[in-house]
C-alpha cells in the first residue's frame, strides 16, 4: 500500500487481519506478553504496519526490555507515529498509533535506554517485519 492508496475498509480488515491483529490495530487491545511473532525476534529489517504497511520502526532500535513485546528505542521518524493519552484500565498511559491510519500499536514508557530513554512497546500483531535485503 502507497501513502496515495486508500486505507482499507473495515470489512477489509476484518476480512484480512487475524481475529488478533483486528483487535489489537483497530479496538486498542493487546497480546499476552511472552506470544508474538516478535517479541524475541532478532532478525535485521524494518516493522512496518499490518494495516496500510508503512514503515514504522527499524531492527537496529529494537532491544530486549524483558516485558514480552517488540520494545523499541525510537520510532523511523516522528511523523510516523502518533503519541496519544490513554486514560483506560485505571492508568494514565501514552498510546502509540500509526501516523498514517491511526492503529494502535501500543504504549511508549519512559523507562527505556539511552540514547532517547524511552521504551516503545509493541504488539507484534500490529506490526510485519520486512526482513533486510541484504540478510
Amino acid at each position: 500500500m502507497t501513502d496515495d492508496a486508500e486505507l482499507p475498509t473495515d470489512d477489509e480488515l476484518r476480512e484480512r487481519l487475524s481475529d488478533l491483529q483486528y483487535e489489537v490495530t483497530q479496538k486498542g487491545g493487546t497480546e499476552r506478553a511472552f506470544t508474538g511473532a516478535y517479541w524475541n525476534t532478532k532478525d535485521p529489517g524494518t516493522y512496518r504496519c499490518i494495516v496500510c504497511d508503512t514503515e514504522l520502526f527499524r531492527s537496529d532500535t529494537k532491544y530486549d526490555s524483558g516485558s514480552g513485546w517488540p520494545s523499541f528505542t525510537e520510532p523511523l521518524a516522528g511523523d510516523k507515529v502518533r503519541l496519544v493519552t490513554d486514560s483506560s484500565h485505571g492508568m494514565v498511559r501514552t498510546e502509540v498509533r500509526c501516523g498514517r491510519c491511526d492503529a494502535h500499536l501500543g504504549h511508549v514508557f519512559p523507562d527505556g535506554p539511552g540514547p532517547t530513554g524511552e521504551r516503545y512497546c509493541m504488539n507484534s500483531a500490529s506490526l510485519q517485519l520486512e526482513p533486510d535485503p541484504s540478510s
